[in-house]
């Protein structure tokens, strides 16, 4: 049967991104679209092969070096009328990645238009996080619909904080958000720690003034501080939907908050997770079936047989992604913690962790950088920890039944992975949107906890901070039945509200 249309999607460089447009490609394919995902070339071998030898699904490898181009080369951008400008990603210190990328996908949609027998893209499924590229897709006519990788929650908390002046909150005051559950009521704590809290970089703790902020797209002030006007409504504007990587069924409040606050159709089409994860919810999941290994000092063969030796429920694994994570300090407060610990873990550590500003790695920079490891504390360990370099097999290690807990940043893609097997989790936030996704499980959902965080921006987390959540979590028989009762949700397969919502966007873009 001939597809019925093609549609492109464009993820931010990150893995974070690229996994859930990965997904979305495939359930777009299952209404027999023909799929383009266009992708920074470096991101290359984190496609796996099933991807790229998938009938419908092609993929477009664009070049977007770390060396900035000759100014008299950068692409000229057509102007956008005022109203659909984004918010300035193509300024700043990583704006020569977004330069190259953009002439690439120029030049692909410039020499697809003249091609033989080659019809418009019938639209643009764009990340949010690239929302300067809608620039290109406006000049080629193509409509686009803005993609949120994140969850509803983020989103909604930062427009109801910015209608509600949270920025005016005073010390021991609660402020209810009007549409929103009361669970989320912002307290004076929550407004210091986002106003003053990190930008996107690995070294979220302290001494942290010095270090440059914002996302690397190149937004000089980084997220936006409580009151203030939410990003994403730049971003999308101009977009004809919004798609995001959640579903009613954990996120239903949010998802119509944001729905009744603009003027667009909005769809949650998510969890997008591998198609096995739904249906192997009993069963011990393998990432190298769905996902490209990369660089680590432990197999996944290793890990397992590390897991087999630990009693169901005991194991708590600590990761925070491979773009945030604490500072130098609190990795010395966590390695404290982890060695006083009672509970044998797992601790992934990436390259440059605890460092300031997005890894070089992010961008296509093979440089490495000298991070924080703790060099004496395996020795020390013996058999009771597995601290793993680099890349670690998420997946295997969540749906493992010796795993107990999930000492988590609260990226979204985690988030979502953790509750999807019922895993508890320890919240330590680092950047803006990762507080609401923490405040979400501990408050919301009530299947984890917050690690205790000062009000003060300044002062890093201690060892026995870590440690109290850690048995706190581990112990709470409560977070553990809610977590398993969230589960449930997946247990049959890939939610029946997103499949509404998809089905809703396929008759928007197909009219």
């Amino acid at each position: 049967m001939e597809a019925i249309g093609d549609i492109l999607v464009l993820p931010f460089y990150g893995q974070g991104h690229l996994f859930p447009c990965m997904e979305l490609c495939k359930k777009f394919t299952s209404f027999n679209f023909k799929v383009t995902l266009i992708i920074p070339s470096h991101l290359s071998s984190s496609i796996p092969p099933h991807l790229r030898h998938h009938s419908l699904i092609q993929v477009v490898e664009i070049s977007a070096t770390s060396t900035p181009p000759p100014l008299h080369k950068a692409v000229e951008l057509p102007a956008l009328p005022p109203k659909q400008k984004g918010h300035g990603f193509m300024h700043g210190p990583f704006s020569h990645h977004h330069q190259q990328l953009g002439q690439g996908i120029d030049t692909f949609l410039s020499e697809r238009r003249n091609g033989s027998g080659q019809t418009r893209p019938i639209c643009a499924a764009v990340d949010v996080m690239m929302s300067w590229s809608k620039e290109i897709f406006v000049k080629y006519e193509i409509p686009f619909v803005s993609f949120f990788t994140s969850g509803a929650c983020a989103a909604a908390m930062e427009f109801a904080a910015w209608k509600n002046h949270a920025d005016e909150v005073k010390p021991g005051e609660i402020r209810i958000l009007p549409g929103l559950p009361e669970s989320m009521a912002l307290s004076y704590s929550d407004i210091k720690r986002n106003r003053h809290g990190p930008g996107h970089h690995r070294g979220g703790g302290p001494n942290r003034q010095n270090e440059p902020s914002g996302p690397p797209g190149g937004v000089e002030d980084g997220p936006p501080k409580p009151g203030q006007k939410p990003r994403w409504l730049d971003e999308v504007e101009g977009s004809i939907a919004l798609l995001i990587n959640t579903c009613h069924d954990l996120e239903g409040p949010f998802i119509d908050y944001v729905a009744n606050q603009i003027e667009k159709p909005l769809w949650g089409v998510g969890p997008l997770l591998p198609e096995t994860y739904w249906k192997s919810t009993s069963s011990i999941l393998h990432d190298h079936e769905v996902r490209s290994n990369r660089q680590s000092n432990f197999t996944e063969e290793k890990v397992m047989q590390w897991l087999n030796s630990k009693p169901q429920g005991s194991v708590i694994y600590v990761s925070f992604g491979s773009e945030v994570g604490p500072s130098l300090v609190e990795y010395a407060q966590l390695a404290d913690a982890l060695e006083a610990s009672n509970h044998p873990f797992i601790w992934v550590i990436q390259a440059g962790s605890g460092r300031p500003g997005p890894p070089p790695v992010l961008f296509g920079d093979d440089q490495q950088e000298e991070g924080y490891y703790p060099n004496v504390l395996d020795e020390r360990i013996g058999n009771k920890g597995l601290i793993i370099r680099g890349w670690a097999p998420q997946l295997l290690i969540l749906s493992h039944p010796s795993t107990g807990g999930f000492l988590s940043h609260c990226g979204w893609n985690s988030t979502m992975e953790a509750i999807g097997r019922g895993i508890p989790i320890l919240a330590w936030p680092i950047r803006g949107d990762q507080f609401h996704d923490a405040k979400l499980v501990a408050n919301y959902l009530k299947m984890g906890h917050m690690i205790l965080l000062s009000d003060d921006p300044g002062e890093m987390v201690k060892k026995d901070d870590i440690v109290q959540g850690i048995d706190k979590m581990m112990k709470d028989e409560g977070v553990h039945k809610q977590a398993m009762a969230l589960r449930s949700i997946f247990q049959s397969d890939y939610p029946e509200s997103s499949m509404c919502s998809l089905k809703s966007f396929i008759q928007l873009i197909s009219k």
